[in-house]
């Protein structure tokens, strides 16, 4: 392995080259572009769409707005950045020094005094890491001296003059230089702040109290806001929206298939061991559906959004209450039924925002039965589309009774339905007939189905619901 440079003399003889940050990102991107890397690992659904205008504005330069709802993945983004910086780079590591200074170019009187003091093989480099090069901020609650900076009490004690340098304590922007700084949700940072935010992205310069320090800050800024209150008038002041160069916007998923992909990347749930869990495609389908039908019911404040990580929220909650259920009664492996979904309001209230003029004082549990009864329609209705009413429900003959449950043992279903149509297999891509606890998770399905078309009644005692054909 070869040495790195530890002074400034073999920094030079070494042949490295000083670039700006975002010099440094367009180089290593256009790198990865032209290699076809795959530029964004891990974000789903956004290939035509958001990741288009990020990589515009990589190109261009600019400094990006990541505008969008809740759960679409803006911090995600914004972190990716990183993997287009240069693996480390160098810095005058002397004690005392505020920034990782670019060696050849130090900005701090305190660097530029130990340059000009000493021989360039007496100045230490230091090497900064890449992850390093990151920081971001919740704008809820951010000051000025959180972000830009303060006078230091303690300095001025010491004998520094007000209106040096040296008396200053500096926020994370400018710590940040030459580096990566994000700002989550812009709208909510103090007005103060976006002024100080002005400045850097106008000038790249710092003012504290009146006293203007001036710094050629090298630094790639990064924010992210939801549309409902960035275009509020007064959340942000104009003359910093016009300085962000690219505004990226995001969007949910466009497909239910691509909503369902990011679940099964994001739950992160081992289905096998002890307990495996066997997941029914039509269960994935009615739990990305319920998300769905939440972004388009007039119950919820659509302005607010319904976030990707209410879809992974449930998904985990179903899967829980089935892999309960093989504890319990030893079932394997545990297959998810519509009665598990019963189980959602733990991981679903507190995440729904009401519209409080459509949901004419419905309860968030209300709303949540509403929106999966939908889910389970919309889900039901596209396989009766595709394989027939007919033959989906064919065993369910008039005077049938069935009472179904999320503790209720596979078997249950299994004794008053000994035979299940070849279709079912074929509909619903599993072994119906065959496995007792795929079967029943089929007849849960099937009945709920059934009721959402109002072609079968239902009744519910005891937590347990009773569907009959009569």
């Amino acid at each position: 392995m070869t040495r790195k440079p530890a002074n400034l003399r073999e920094l030079r003889e070494s042949g490295w080259i000083s670039k700006s940050i975002k010099r440094e990102i367009h180089d290593n991107f256009i790198a990865q572009l032209a290699a076809g890397a795959k530029l964004f690992p891990g974000i789903i659904g956004y290939q035509d769409t958001v990741i288009p205008e990020i990589n515009l504005g990589l190109i261009a330069g600019h400094d990006l707005l990541f505008l969008g709802e809740k759960g679409q993945a803006k911090t995600r983004l914004m972190r990716c950045l990183v993997r287009f910086l240069d693996e480390e780079v160098p810095y005058i590591d002397i004690p005392g020094a505020p920034f990782h200074e670019d060696p050849y170019h130090p900005i701090s009187s305190v660097c530029k005094r130990f340059v000009a003091e000493h021989a360039e093989d007496k100045i230490p480099i230091g090497w900064w890491p890449r992850d390093d090069r990151y920081a971001e901020r919740l704008a809820p609650g951010t000051k000025f001296a959180d972000v830009i900076g303060e006078i230091d009490p303690a300095k001025l004690a010491g004998g520094e003059s007000m209106s040096t340098e040296e008396a200053l304590h500096f926020g994370l922007i400018p710590r940040m230089h030459r580096g990566i700084f994000a700002v989550n949700e812009l709208p909510e940072l103090d007005e103060l702040v976006q002024v100080g935010l002005f400045n850097i992205l106008e000038e790249r310069d710092v003012q504290i109290r009146g006293y203007p320090i001036r710094f050629d800050l090298d630094i790639f800024l990064l924010f992210s806001a939801n549309p409902a209150t960035y275009n509020r008038s007064g959340k942000v002041i104009p003359q910093l929206k016009d300085r962000i160069g690219t505004v990226v916007h995001t969007h949910y998923p466009r497909s239910r298939d691509a909503g369902i992909e990011i679940i099964e990347q994001e739950a992160r749930i081992d289905l096998d061991g002890e307990y495996p869990v066997a997941v029914p495609y039509f269960m994935r389908e009615i739990v990305e559906e319920v998300t769905v039908q939440a972004r388009k019911s007039k119950y919820v404040d659509q302005q607010s959004g319904v976030s990707a990580r209410f879809s992974i929220a449930n998904y985990r909650t179903m899967i829980a209450s089935a892999r309960q259920r093989a504890v319990v009664l030893g079932e394997k492996p545990a297959v998810p039924r519509i009665s598990d979904l019963g189980r959602l309001y733990s991981s679903s209230l507190g995440k729904l925002e009401l519209d409080l003029m459509g949901s004419h004082q419905m309860s968030e549990r209300q709303v949540l039965d509403s929106v999966t009864a939908e889910a389970i329609r919309v889900v039901f209705q596209e396989y009766v589309d595709e394989h027939g009413l007919a033959e989906i429900g064919e065993i369910f003959g008039r005077g049938v009774k069935l009472e179904v449950g999320d503790l209720l043992p596979s078997s249950h279903y299994a004794e008053r339905l000994r035979r299940v149509p070849p279709v079912w297999d074929k509909a619903f891509e599993v072994n119906a007939s065959e496995d007792t606890a795929v079967r029943a998770s089929c007849v849960e399905f099937v009945l709920a189905g059934l009721y959402a078309m109002d072609m079968v009644s239902r009744s519910q005692r005891h937590g347990r619901i009773l569907y009959e054909v009569e």
